[in-house]
């Protein structure tokens, strides 16, 4: 009779026993299914399902901020770092130290590049500088020298009109001629000449007597 009254007394306490153990259990499956997003894609997908914008803008944000790695469609992630402009492959939603390390070195090896580049540049920039004003040089010493060049250069004058008559043959008083040349012969001619008339016909020198 004790079994059986102890057996009594201890059903209503196993049937609210039971009763909890039904109203926890919805609950506990609830919290399964709402686990934690294990990269930023699920997490974006849970973001979308908030009942408002300014909801969904913040989950979207925390989103961003929680996860840096983006999915692949062959599978692993990728991580894009704004500073060098460039992906990195990692193996999960996250850079693991060692991946955040390697991102680091290539990114002080990104700073290096950038200013030997710059330097580069600038001296490319200054060497055609330093051409420019050389050409530039170059080109006012031809200029004076041509300038120089033409005030040595005599002025033309006007030859004398005795020169400048074509086919003439006069030619100064007192002034030397060619040797041979018909200008200077015909003088020594002209007198021989006369002097032969003279002796051909010597009464026509002397003057007709008046009658």
């Amino acid at each position: 009779m004790s079994v059986v009254f102890a057996s009594r007394r201890a059903a209503p306490l196993f049937v609210a026993a039971a009763g909890i153990f039904l109203l926890t259990l919805p609950h506990a499956q609830a919290q399964w299914w709402k686990r934690a997003p294990i990269d930023f894609e699920e997490c974006a997908d849970a973001a979308e399902k908030s009942s408002t914008k300014a909801e969904k803008t913040a989950a979207l944000a925390e989103c961003n901020a929680k996860f840096a790695g983006r999915r692949k469609a062959g599978g692993g992630y990728t991580y894009y770092d704004f500073l060098q402009d460039r992906t990195f492959d990692i193996a999960g939603p996250n850079p693991t130290p060692e991946e955040q390390k390697k991102i680091d070195e290539s990114y002080t090896a990104y700073l290096a590049s950038q200013r030997r580049s710059n330097e580069a540049a600038q001296a490319a920039a200054r060497l055609q500088r330093e051409q420019q004003e050389q050409q530039a040089q170059q080109l006012q010493q031809v200029a004076l020298r041509t300038e120089i060049e033409r005030e040595r250069v005599p002025v033309p004058v006007e030859r004398p009109k005795i020169l400048r008559a074509a086919g003439s043959d006069a030619r100064p008083k007192g002034a030397p001629c060619a040797k041979g040349s018909f200008s200077c012969e015909w003088p020594r001619l002209s007198e021989s000449l006369n002097e032969l008339k003279k002796l051909f016909n010597p009464t026509s020198s002397k003057p007709a007597k008046k009658g």
